[in-house]
């Protein structure tokens, strides 16, 4: 079982309405994507933050480790909004920091330095909703609300199918590995992309292997166009729908006050 998973199903808000959970964060994604204001970004990311490690007791050292990760594509993208390439001759207002090389100038101005804050803002908060949402409901849950909301199955079979492919994945991969490194595969660095090429190669072969089995066990069992999983029973809670409305209500006073502001 993946930390992820297991702190899905072992945290101080399992028993908390899947419902409610998917209305704060989805929500809150959805306001925080459409303003693409920096302050709302922030305390949305607080606000998230505050309830994943804090109330759901999620260990803020892996839920750092956790934020690491979208970081370079985060960055790549700085990158391109930051920096400005433009002809020699054109003039660029407001510029903070510039260089020529040849007949080109590279420049930052106040207005690109804006984007990628903004950015930056806008990508932590909207990784911090789906990171409370994944850390604290396990997917069945998830599974069993979508159902209710009349989604195709096929959808949410996909679904089903493909989050169950990601632990084949790993479990296949981790023993490959092993099995490479106890006979020297990765001793040199040709060696290790030698090795890096026949392990993927070898992983996608289990992988069919393993889908077969699992296609196997399934019609054995009886299926019929549908996964049937355990669902908890759930209770909504006034308390949890009240603090939902007073943070939408917050947010929505925060933007019509100081939105654009920063």
């Amino acid at each position: 079982m993946l930390l992820i998973d297991k702190y899905a199903y072992f945290n101080r808000l399992q028993n908390v309405h899947p419902v409610e959970k998917m209305t704060l964060s989805l929500c809150l994604l959805l306001f925080v994507l459409i303003v693409k204001d920096p302050l709302v970004s922030f305390i949305a990311f607080i606000v998230m933050s505050v309830f994943t490690v804090v109330i759901a007791r999620i260990p803020l050292s892996y839920y750092i480790k956790l934020l690491v990760l979208p970081l370079f594509f985060l960055f790549s993208g700085m990158i391109t909004i930051l920096i400005s390439f433009a002809d020699g001759h054109t003039v660029i207002s407001e510029v903070i920091w510039s260089t020529y090389i040849g007949n080109w100038q590279i420049c930052i101005s106040k207005e690109s330095l804006k984007r990628a804050v903004n950015l930056v803002f806008v990508v932590l908060s909207s990784v911090s909703c789906l990171y409370f949402l994944t850390l604290t409901t396990p997917l069945t849950a998830i599974l069993d609300v979508l159902r209710k909301l009349k989604l195709p199955p096929l959808f949410i079979e996909l679904i089903t199918l493909t989050y169950r492919f990601i632990f084949v994945f790993l479990e296949e991969s981790v023993k490959i590995y092993q099995a490479q490194s106890s006979r020297m595969g990765y001793i040199t660095i040709r060696q290790g992309m030698k090795s890096l090429g026949l392990l993927i190669s070898v992983l996608f072969l289990k992988v069919f292997e393993r889908t077969k089995q699992l296609s196997m066990a399934m019609n054995s069992r009886g299926y019929e166009d549908e996964i049937l999983l355990f669902n908890q029973s759930y209770r909504y809670s006034s308390v949890s729908w009240f603090i939902i409305t007073v943070i939408f209500a917050g947010m929505a006073i925060v933007y019509v006050q100081f939105g654009g502001s920063l």
